[in-house]
């Protein structure tokens, strides 16, 4: 895809972040976290001025609601928020479980397809800033 993102959603939110006045580096933030077996990266889709983390994602596998498990539990301070294609899609064909519903469950803002205004509109929080330097930190 165009500027480096690598579905349509990543490219029309920062789109419209940008066309909003928000100036955001796509996968401009990262935090370790550590699985049960080595230490790995997440780095953020969109790292908004505020503080507030954007994940886009069109498919929300298995591999993504394990890695952000494990991201909230060891830095359970981070406010990471999804912007789904679809969050009323089933987490696999047979679940009775939503992309929605499991962000519910798991304590995860999220919404379909745009960022809302009140997550841009949300004031910078010394509490978010303190947990991404934390996040950012290599542990081993």
């Amino acid at each position: 895809m165009a500027n480096g993102y690598r579905s349509g959603l990543e490219e029309r939110i920062a789109e419209e972040l940008a066309a909003k006045g928000i100036h955001v580096t796509f996968e401009g933030a990262k935090a370790y976290y550590t699985p049960p077996i080595k230490t790995r990266s997440y780095t953020t889709d969109f790292p908004l001025p505020n503080g507030i983390w954007v994940e886009t994602k069109g498919r929300f596998t298995t591999d993504d609601r394990q890695k952000h498990k494990a991201i909230k539990t060891e830095h359970p301070d981070l406010d990471i928020r999804f912007v789904f294609s679809n969050s009323n899609a089933r987490l696999s064909k047979g679940s009775k479980t939503t992309y929605g519903m499991w962000c519910v469950q798991y304590g995860f803002p999220f919404a379909d397809k745009s960022v809302p205004q009140a997550w841009l509109d949300e004031p910078t929080c010394s509490k978010r800033w303190a947990a991404i330097e934390r996040a950012g930190r290599k542990t081993s």
